[in-house]
């Protein structure tokens, strides 16, 4: 039995610092809790027509990164990757593929040079790091054994966490599933959200 985490993929971690950075309010089924640490506001402002526009797009940013971090990547593009040079155009779609969207494929970049930004990263990777010192010993998946191994007879393959409020979990494709960290450190949420895959 192999089950994959994927600990706060960069992708999504970008778009909910920009939920909260910027104060956008999207609109839509199955987005997340708010973020667990507030990013300070972005000191960078932006006008009443590029909000709208990020508000509009942001739903469905999420749920395209969403599904891509809860894919498996075929493992053979990073042997492509290897056997390809530096800057060339065969190594760029399979980089591509393994990255999968994000915010700055549409909108650039440019939002995410903001200074809280980094603040941000820094805080929780801080926070995230403290929080993983006996992790191997105390792991939820081996805790909560019982009820994960239906779930991975049921096709789980991999855990998506967040770093949101409160308890969350959404079954993401037909192996995945996305829960936020409190979610899967609680044993009875945790317990909860992997019978659901079921």
């Amino acid at each position: 039995m192999t089950i994959t985490v994927a600990d706060r993929p960069a992708q999504l971690l970008e778009l909910l610092w920009l939920r909260e950075a910027y104060g956008l309010h999207p609109e839509g089924a199955d987005l997340p809790p708010l973020l667990v640490q507030t990013p300070e506001s972005a000191a960078t402002a932006v006008g009443d027509q590029t909000r709208a526009a990020w508000e509009s797009a942001w739903p469905r940013i999420w749920r395209d990164v969403v599904a891509h971090a809860g894919s498996e990547v075929d493992r053979r593009l990073f042997e492509h990757i290897r056997e390809t040079a530096d800057g060339s155009p065969e190594r760029a779609p399979a980089l591509r593929e393994i990255v999968g969207p994000s915010w700055g494929d549409e909108f650039g970049r440019d939002a995410l040079q903001d200074p809280s930004h980094d603040d941000w990263q820094r805080q929780i990777r801080d926070a995230f790091d403290a929080s993983r010192r006996d992790l191997l010993v105390n792991s939820p998946e081996r805790r909560d054994l019982d009820a994960l191994i239906p779930a991975w007879r049921a096709g789980l393959t991999k855990i998506v966490t967040i770093p949101c409020r409160g308890v969350c979990a959404q079954k993401v494709g037909s192996n995945a599933l996305l829960v936020t960290d409190l979610t899967r450190a609680d044993s009875a949420s945790y317990q909860r959200a992997l019978r659901s895959f079921t």
